[in-house]
């Protein structure tokens, strides 16, 4: 769906398409496209940052693949703690674009519900997969006070409120509880199809918000 380590413990984190799943995704980073130095360090670092996580990425490594010199990187992100910040804010935008277009495009909002369970199995069938990018930098910054971690957290509680408003305007008695379910779901179609079988875990994903819009 629109939209978040090499680690054991983290799911192999993974960016902009049209596709909710992709951009949302809150999970796969869009494809490369070309552009200035900044911008190119960013795309590279989105790369990287989820399908190797965040922390097993250097410096050097980041301006060798983006073609740039030391001080270019320094120039435009001063710190890999800035880049950091910026590939995750990137996300968060991506997946609010995303998901606004696919509640635009939805002729209702249990419709709207649907599309977004359709984009979520979409995105974690596909080859590039490695999890959701917002729960692989949660799991890489364990404290809840760090930058990352609030980032992550303003995300989730964006992504929870629209889910939450869809549910409202659909007549859900509980529309809270609802969302909370639907998050739930959505994380552990995220986790169970990397790291299992991805039919199964969207299956699930899918039965749960069926139980939800018809509360």
């Amino acid at each position: 769906m629109t939209v978040d380590s090499p680690q054991p413990a983290v799911q192999r984190l993974p960016g902009p398409s049209t596709n909710l799943a992709s951009p949302d995704g809150s999970s796969v980073p869009p494809a490369p496209r070309s552009g200035g130095a900044k911008v190119r360090i960013l795309e590279t670092a989105t790369r990287l940052f989820y399908e190797e996580g965040i922390r097993g990425v250097g410096v050097d490594r980041l301006i060798s693949e983006a073609s740039v010199t030391k001080a270019t990187f320094y120039k435009h992100y001063g710190s890999k703690d800035n880049l950091i910040l910026a590939y995750i804010r990137s996300q968060d935008e991506r997946v609010q674009r995303a998901f606004e277009q696919l509640v635009s495009d939805a002729d209702s909002p249990t419709d709207a519900v649907r599309a977004w369970v359709a984009a979520v199995s979409d995105e974690v069938g596909r080859s590039e997969f490695r999890g959701c990018a917002f729960l692989n930098a949660a799991a890489e910054y364990h404290d809840p006070r760090d930058p990352v971690r609030q980032v992550v957290a303003a995300h989730r509680d964006w992504y929870t409120e629209q889910l939450a408003s869809l549910l409202q305007r659909a007549g859900h008695p509980l529309a809270g509880d609802g969302a909370d379910e639907l998050m739930l779901a959505r994380d552990g179609a995220m986790a169970g199809a990397y790291a299992g079988d991805a039919i199964a875990a969207t299956a699930a994903l899918g039965r749960v918000a069926e139980r939800v819009l018809t509360v």
